[in-house]
């Protein structure tokens, strides 16, 4: 949702009235309850308690940017498929230092190894990544003789500071100079930030769809007000939903200079150039892949959900974790 207005419930749809904008009201426009998984909220909208009340009933997160693209919070839902034997052991499984490293590494190599796949898949295609490919593999190899979060992190940022020294050989027509936040300062950089929110928006809203505590994580520190499991999975599909998104609304222009705003030291993107992001990260949600483990065909967004699954099986002891690697 871009434009500003209210939300309202009227039956079993969603009611959206925009603002009155040059004496003209727009026509009210509604959304199926049963078509709508997650709401996300860029512009100003109004809704009053009873609206929350029914999205809530519904089990509808509302995730929430503000004007810069950062993401501000969300609403969910009752969590009802909470359990509490699952809980109890996925806080034990963190406070056990031993296996926390374990599942943590596992989460670094998903990761990297889905980044080695970007880079390889432009590298036979006329760019020259070699060098950076090496130098990761390098961190790689590191990974497993490491026996604390702190250093495995600290591993993570050196893999992921070389694979962004890619983006500018990948990219056309944009530079990109290495990672900057807060704000970005740059193009290439605001689509990072914006995508890589939407991402943990996304992880988040399939986590609430499991029985997982979204605030109790292995990688990333648990911390007061976040959701850092999110943060853990989104690691692993980042490169493949975010960075591939990234590459293609730039190579192909369908974002072009003229959809970013840049000042001294800030770039924004516009709401045309919003637009056109969202709606090319929503069709590679829906975009489905043969699972191999599965033997059919399912979306990007349900490689989500079954990822949770999988850490709900290695919480639980019956199965050991394995993170998604893309084999494409």
């Amino acid at each position: 949702m871009f434009n500003p207005g209210r939300m309202s419930r009227r039956d079993n749809t969603l009611k959206f009235e925009g603002n009155v904008k040059d004496g003209v009201k727009p026509a009210a426009k509604y959304l199926p309850i049963e078509g709508v998984e997650d709401l996300f909220v860029f512009g100003s909208v109004d809704a009053n308690s009873h609206m929350y009340a029914f999205l809530g009933k519904q089990g509808i997160p509302v995730h929430f940017f503000d004007y810069y693209e950062h993401y501000r919070g969300s609403f969910m839902p009752k969590e009802y498929l909470l359990a509490g034997k699952v809980q109890v052991e996925q806080t034990k499984l963190y406070l056990d230092g031993e296996k926390r490293i374990l599942l943590a590494k596992c989460l670094i190599d998903g990761a990297a190894f889905n980044m080695l796949k970007n880079l390889r898949y432009y590298n036979t295609r006329g760019k020259d990544l070699d060098a950076i490919i090496n130098k990761i593999e390098i961190f790689v190899a590191e990974i497993e003789h490491t026996n604390y979060v702190d250093q495995l992190m600290g591993i993570e940022g050196n893999i992921r500071q070389a694979y962004y020294k890619g983006f500018d050989k990948i990219i056309n027509n944009f530079e990109f100079k290495g990672r900057n936040r807060q704000p970005p300062r740059d193009p290439v950089n605001v689509l990072i930030s914006f995508g890589n929110m939407m991402c943990y928006t996304c992880c988040l809203g399939q986590i609430f769809h499991t029985q997982l505590n979204p605030t109790i994580s292995f990688l990333h520190e648990p911390g007061m007000r976040r959701y850092s499991l999110s943060l853990d999975i989104s690691e692993i599909f980042k490169p493949i939903l975010v960075d591939r998104v990234i590459f293609k609304v730039l190579n192909k222009k369908i974002l072009n200079l003229s959809d970013f705003d840049a000042g001294a030291n800030y770039c924004t993107l516009k709401d045309k150039g919003k637009k056109a992001f969202v709606k090319n990260f929503d069709e590679r949600l829906k975009e489905t892949i043969h699972h191999r483990g599965l033997n059919k065909k399912v979306s990007y967004k349900r490689l989500i959900r079954l990822e949770c699954y999988k850490l709900t099986k290695h919480i639980l002891g019956m199965q050991e974790y394995r993170p998604f690697k893309s084999y494409w």
